[in-house]
This record gives structure tokens, C-alpha cells and sequence, in this order.
């Protein structure tokens, strides 16, 4: 994967009981608008799905199911 800075408005995405206290994030940026959307990962890009919230879980799928359409490839970035 290609690791690059962006300028966009990110979403966050995260649950209060985060098992994954990593320093990297699946970053997924909108394709029309300056918005993304961002999960926390290891440095593979590996989500841990059981550390997300239900709302978490269903804005990764729709982004997973909409690179290419709605989003690009994602990005795994360190967390600032």
C-alpha cells in the first residue's frame, strides 16, 4: 500500500473499549468530497473488528464496499 499525507476532513471511527492501542489508522478518502473515513489498525492495516462498535463495523463495510465508487484504495497512515 501507498503511504501518503492527506488534507481532508477525517471521520474517526473507534469504540470506547479499543483493544487495538496501535499508532496506525485504515484511512478510506471520499472520492467527491474532502471527507474520509478512518478505523484504527495495526501496521499491516489489519482491523480489529471486535474492538469497533456496530456503527463502526457497518462504515467499514460501506467503505470496503465502496472503493473505487464512493472511496479510494485505502491508506494505512501512522496516527499523528
Amino acid at each position: 500500500m501507498h503511504i501518503t499525507a492527506s488534507t481532508s476532513t477525517t471521520a474517526s471511527v473507534s469504540s470506547g473499549n479499543n483493544k487495538q492501542a496501535s499508532g496506525f489508522q485504515l484511512r478510506f478518502n471520499s472520492l467527491f468530497t474532502r471527507h474520509a473515513l478512518s478505523f484504527p489498525c495495526d501496521a499491516s492495516g489489519v482491523v480489529d473488528l471486535d474492538a469497533l462498535s456496530e456503527q463502526a463495523r457497518a462504515n467499514l463495510a460501506r467503505a470496503r464496499n465502496g472503493v473505487g465508487r464512493d472511496y479510494s484504495m485505502p491508506q494505512v497512515l501512522p496516527i499523528d
